[in-house]
């Protein structure tokens, strides 16, 4: 997984840094114009730790949280 920033120019999201490999599947998130998305620099860290360890296969499936959610119910 991998997090990028884009801008829309002329209705299309035009992404920040190295090029997506044509074909991806990609997620937008929108924030309304008033809006903001700000990080600390240790949320920042944390959430680029926790995406490394998805990278890393180190994760568990939507499905196994919820039976894990449901036995502590």
């Amino acid at each position: 997984m991998k997090v990028a920033t884009g801008t829309v120019i002329d209705g299309k999201v035009v992404v920040e840094g190295a090029a997506l490999t044509e074909g991806s599947t990609v997620t937008v998130v929108l924030r309304e114009d008033d809006e903001t998305f700000d990080l600390t620099a240790e949320e920042e860290a944390e959430l680029l730790a926790s995406i490394a360890d998805i990278e890393r296969g180190e994760f568990i499936s939507g499905e196994d949280l919820l039976q894990r959610l449901r036995r502590l119910g």
